[in-house]
Formats: structure tokens, C-alpha cells, sequence
């Protein structure tokens, strides 16, 4: 089963490419521990949507407010890190279009 949204693009890891493999089943078992043993612990949920409501409440809080000690993220959010990003990307276009 998948639980999917408007305009999101299913895509599958490459096989026999850990590094893709690795990244998804790290998110996998931070999904597990930060999200649904908390979640079930506290909650008997009536239906799916019910449950897709607080998934996605938690993947926003996950992207927009937890921060991230990685080494892309450096203590940033996922949200910050991509604007920071795109910041030195415009900066870059803006510095070889001059």
C-alpha cells in the first residue's frame, strides 16, 4: 500500500545502489520511531485519512521545524537547507549570466 498525493511522483531506488537504498530506509525507520510507535501509543485511529492527517502534520513539523545533523543540513531544516541552496544557485546563474 501506498499513500499518495496530488501532483507527487511515485519513483523506485535504483537496485544494487546502496546510497539510494540507505537514504530511504534511514527515513523509513525515522518515519517508524519519531512518527508511528509515538503516534499509535497515543492514538487508536478510526480510518486511513484520519492517520494521513497526523502523517502529514509530521512530515511538515520533519521538514519546516526538526532539525537535521547531517551533513547536508548541518543542524538546519530540510526547508532551509533547499532555500539556502537555491540562494547560492541564483547567486551563481545570476554571477555567469554577468
Amino acid at each position: 500500500m501506498r499513500i499518495s498525493k496530488p501532483h507527487v511522483e511515485h519513483s523506485r531506488t535504483k537496485t544494487n545502489h546502496p546510497q539510494t537504498t540507505g537514504i530511504c530506509e534511514r527515513f523509513h525507520k525515522t518515519i517508524l520511531q519519531e512518527f508511528y510507535q509515538v503516534a499509535f501509543r497515543r492514538k487508536i485511529y478510526q480510518s486511513f485519512e484520519e492517520l494521513q492527517v497526523d502523517l502529514d502534520d509530521w512530515i511538515n513539523y520533519y521538514n519546516n521545524a526538526r532539525t537535521h545533523q547531517d551533513k547536508m543540513c548541518c543542524g538546519r531544516t530540510p526547508m532551509q537547507t533547499l532555500i539556502d541552496a537555491k540562494e547560492v544557485w541564483d547567486d551563481k546563474i545570476t554571477t555567469l549570466n554577468s
